[in-house]
């Protein structure tokens, strides 16, 4: 579990709101000061669940990931009600999308935490990400390609001045790829090798002709394009590049990602044992597993759209549903 709480002496004066996200490989939750359009976050925190452990080779949520992501979800509220926020919102994203089984999560977290669950389309996790990508001054009138990458999916999206004009979610994740590939505790340069051309291969036949087009769009006139990547796995990776022992949002965002960076983490990743990557600074543990593969979609990312490097962004879906209206 990863933790990071901000001071409620810092806060602007604005509606306290919690959302808790549960995702294909982690429970998140964010506490915030709504302002406006602005956000300030109080409290976030993290529980590894794996919620879609077995869900892409069998369709459906396994009991224990059940039972885990709804203990999960129990404790996140009871932190969140400690903060007296005026509403606590409960999204899920593609696990529970894709579950046969959907009804037997949804009910194991409302008998948990009282809360009924919103199960959001693919189309309205894209447009949240890239609303909480926006509430960050620095994007909000750039042309933008902001992806969100997840256990089980991941969202493309394309704007200009914190406009939409392209968004779609895309069953490319780093859990689905770990359980595609199943790599090895010491893994062999074929596992990677065979992870990249999978990757890529998507990336070139299901995902590039939709969203080649839309970045060739906002591009017109030669607007510099920044590629910002929001979630768990790009976070890590700045972690990783930058040697961060612990989460500092200001380090993660101060720069991007270079091409030659990535791959040599992405490398460096692979070339390790399980355990030797357990102690990588930077690397949650929990993660220790799955990371590698999100290294090599974002490498295939980059590569595929010719793009000079990410941008890590710590904010996205959960600071945007903290604004939207229930």
């Amino acid at each position: 579990m990863e933790e990071v709480v901000l001071s409620p002496a810092h806060a602007a004066r604005g509606v306290r709101r919690a959302v808790i996200d549960v995702g294909t490989n982690s429970v998140k939750m964010l506490l915030g000061e709504v302002r406006g359009p602005a956000v300030l976050p109080l409290v976030e925190r993290s529980h590894q669940t794996r919620l879609g452990a077995g869900l892409f080779e069998t369709g459906r949520l396994q009991p224990d990931a059940i039972a885990r992501t709804a203990g999960a979800v129990q404790e996140l509220r009871a932190e969140a009600e400690h903060y007296g926020p005026e509403r606590i919102r409960l999204i899920a994203t593609a696990a529970a999308r894709e579950a046969a089984n959907q009804d037997e999560l949804l009910e194991a977290l409302r008998q948990s935490s009282g809360l009924d669950t919103e199960v959001i389309t693919g189309e309205t996790e894209a447009a949240l990400a890239f609303r909480g990508v926006c509430t960050d001054p620095r994007w909000a009138d750039r042309p933008l390609l902001v992806t969100d990458l997840g256990g089980g999916s991941t969202e493309f999206i394309v704007g200009k001045a914190g406009v939409r004009h392209f968004s779609r979610s895309f069953p490319l994740g780093v859990v689905r790829l770990f359980e595609h590939i199943k790599p090895s505790p010491q893994p062999t340069r074929n596992e990677l090798e065979r992870s990249r051309s999978l990757v890529q291969a998507q990336l070139r036949n299901e995902i590039l002709p939709w969203v080649e087009p839309a970045v060739a769009s906002v591009r017109e006139g030669g607007a510099s394009l920044v590629y910002v990547a929001v979630g768990g796995t790009a976070v890590i990776l700045a972690r990783i590049a930058r040697a961060l022992e612990t989460f500092d949002r200001h380090r993660i965002e101060a720069e991007p990602i270079s091409v030659s960076s990535l791959r040599q983490i992405t490398e460096r990743l692979w070339s390790l044992s399980l355990a030797q990557r357990r102690e990588v600074v930077g690397l949650p543990p929990e993660r220790a597993d799955i990371l590698p593969g999100g290294a090599v979609i974002y490498e295939g990312i980059l590569g595929t759209l010719h793009l000079p490097a990410l941008q890590p962004c710590t904010r996205g879906l959960r600071y945007a549903a903290l604004l939207d209206p229930l």
